[in-house]
């Protein structure tokens, strides 16, 4: 409840991501330098994959974002706010610099009020004296990832930035490796959680194997970035 109510700052999205430049993630083994210039990986990444916003080459099997003209029944790929996605997509860590610690905000995600699953990291070492897991009233089987509660952590303090539903999920949604990369808690999973599965992976395809050394030069990209920002979620926003 502290930060669902965003009243800790207001500030543009630019500038919470130069707030990264003073955060290194101490949960990633392959990053040893801020997370500003991963958030920049990333993005590039995607752009790259997707440069011109239109329709060849797409492995998701993506909604109708905008109707296809009449005989084309080509893909469509994401367009430009998949961009902004990569960019954004770990902008919640900058609850570590408001005071936060490390390993409340950073790394991977799991659903509570269930069993924890054997893919959760740490998971058959941490629960054995937490009382919740004996408790049945705070297992839940069905009813789609959007209704149990999860670890709160970077992804969840960065929705409202979202400017679609494929968006949405991308973000909250893309370390929960149980899900998207061990197939764990699928009992879960309504029809649209499956649907929004591919963009999930997608996303993390990005964030994963970005991380280079090679940093890449933040003001010759940020105009770029800049514009997208201010076309999907401009000016002072509440944090």
């Amino acid at each position: 409840a502290q930060y669902s109510s965003c009243s800790l700052r207001r500030m543009s999205a630019m500038e919470a991501l130069e707030l990264l430049d003073q955060l290194v993630d101490e949960s990633d083994p392959d990053v040893d330098f801020p997370n500003s210039f991963h958030a920049f990986q990333t993005a590039e990444g995607i752009r790259r994959a997707h440069p011109d916003k239109g329709r060849a080459g797409c492995p998701l099997p993506a909604p109708a974002l905008s109707p296809n003209p009449a005989g084309d029944t080509s893909p469509l790929v994401p367009p430009d706010w998949f961009h902004l996605v990569g960019l954004l997509h770990d902008l919640g860590k900058v609850l570590v610099l408001f005071g936060e610690p490390q390993w409340a905000v950073v790394g991977d995600t799991f659903p509570v009020g269930c069993k924890v699953q054997k893919s959760v990291v740490y998971g058959d070492s941490t629960f054995h004296d937490n009382p919740d897991t004996k408790d049945p009233r705070y297992s839940s089987a069905w009813g789609g990832l959007r209704d149990p509660r999860e670890v709160w952590g970077c992804r969840g303090s960065t929705l409202n930035l979202c400017p679609t539903p494929q968006a949405f999920y991308m973000i909250r949604f893309h370390s929960f490796y149980p899900w998207h990369a061990h197939g764990d808690y699928d009992h879960l999973c309504s029809d649209e959680d499956r649907r929004m599965l591919p963009w999930v992976r997608e996303l993390n395809k990005f964030d994963l194997y970005t991380k280079v050394e090679e940093l890449p030069d933040v003001q010759q990209l940020r105009a770029y970035y800049q514009g997208l920002i201010d076309k999907y979620c401009p000016g002072q926003l509440c944090w």
